[in-house]
């Protein structure tokens, strides 16, 4: 391989990949002490490969979180921020398969050598908040750690890394702000939220005209269903008045603002259209990641509980019971999850204009 003075240059894989360090990063704490335990060696490896993986994670969230801080973000960087989550996706779905490779290990195996492992935690990860951080999870939201701040277990400068990742912006808080600058929100001659208000009405009227003219529900049943359709009055007010979502986010029941709440509505319900795939898939991505984060969080609990039942964590944590409670309230786009609700079927969905449409498809297919 030649470098920039037209030099060719060689390097041997084990260099290359410094596997002399890689390799020799495994200590086992049981033979340090003159008690070994074969098992002890998975127990490393398994958290090692967490943490080079937790690593490339940092690196690709880094590059999408770049790729959008600037003020227009062209298709083709959302086409490369669409690549790269995706590869974090293939990625956390490695880190849960991992934990059954650790589930080889039974928690009589475990104990011969946990008790070296004090107070050494997985919550001093390092890499795993600063995953955290940088996707955008509140602070507010986080289960507290012995009634501390969730960063107080690393040293002074790791902690203000964390802080610094929020100061420049999370991957939630950029993408809400490229949502409300999408042209979505204003399309001449289309008032979207009017004629999405129209289509619900609309839709919500033949569902209840369909539930009362079934020959096979009592009246009482008629009634809970009817019920169970909502009206205008319902969920949808969260996007037909934007008082009551501004009320929303004032009680902390929604992160993600009016406008963009409105255009990841547009993108969801018309998706089809060429130009906003990508976006579409980037919302998914995105979605994706945080179901794939709880499956862990979730599989984790579960492995904890099997290896440990209710003794406590090796950190101090309540252990089982404090890792479940995570995979609750620990997620971080809820708001873009919740788009389901208001979605609609595509023979609902309002006609857009001709103009717009072509807008919305490739100029070949447009000038076709």
């Amino acid at each position: 391989m030649a470098n920039k003075d037209g030099k060719y240059t060689t390097i041997h894989y084990q260099q290359y990949l410094e596997l002399e360090k890689i390799l020799s990063a495994q200590t086992l704490r049981s033979e340090q002490l003159q008690t070994p335990a074969h098992e002890e060696m998975l127990f490393i490896v398994t958290h090692q490969v967490y943490e080079l993986w937790f690593k490339q994670i940092i690196h690709e969230l880094r590059s999408v979180l770049e790729l959008f801080k600037t003020q227009i973000v062209g298709e083709g960087n959302i086409g490369t921020a669409v690549s790269r989550l995706q590869r974090v996706e293939e990625i956390l779905k490695l880190l849960i398969a991992q934990i059954g490779v650790m589930e080889t290990m039974t928690p009589l195996d475990f104990l011969d050598f946990r008790g070296y492992l004090f107070p050494a935690s997985g919550f001093q990860s390092f890499q795993f908040r600063a995953i955290e951080c940088l996707l955008g999870l509140p602070n507010q939201q986080r289960l507290t750690y012995h009634n501390t701040k969730y960063n107080s277990v690393f040293p002074q400068e790791q902690q203000d890394e964390l802080d610094k990742i929020y100061a420049d912006g999370t991957l939630f808080e950029v993408i809400e702000e490229w949502l409300e600058r999408t042209p979505f929100l204003k399309l001449n001659g289309f008032d979207f939220v009017a004629k999405y208000r129209q289509a619900v009405q609309q839709m919500l009227q033949q569902e209840s005209e369909a539930i009362q003219a079934s020959e096979y529900l009592t009246e009482k049943e008629k009634a809970m269903r009817t019920s169970m359709v909502g009206s205008t009055d319902t969920y949808f007010q969260s996007i037909l008045n934007q008082k009551m979502h501004e009320q929303l986010l004032a009680e902390g029941k929604k992160r993600l603002s009016y406008e963009a709440t409105v255009a990841a509505l547009f993108i969801n319900l018309y998706r089809d259209e060429p130009v906003l795939h990508l976006p579409f898939c980037l919302l998914m991505n995105l979605i994706d990641i945080d179901d794939l984060l709880t499956t862990w969080r979730t599989r984790h609990a579960q492995m904890v509980l099997r290896m440990l039942g209710n003794k406590v964590g090796t950190g101090g944590s309540s252990g089982h019971d404090y890792l479940a409670k995570t995979a609750r309230q620990h997620q971080i786009f809820t708001d873009f999850h919740n788009i389901s609700t208001l979605l609609i079927p595509r023979s609902s969905l309002p006609k857009l204009p001709k103009d717009i449409k072509a807008q919305l498809s490739f100029h070949f297919t447009a000038d076709s």
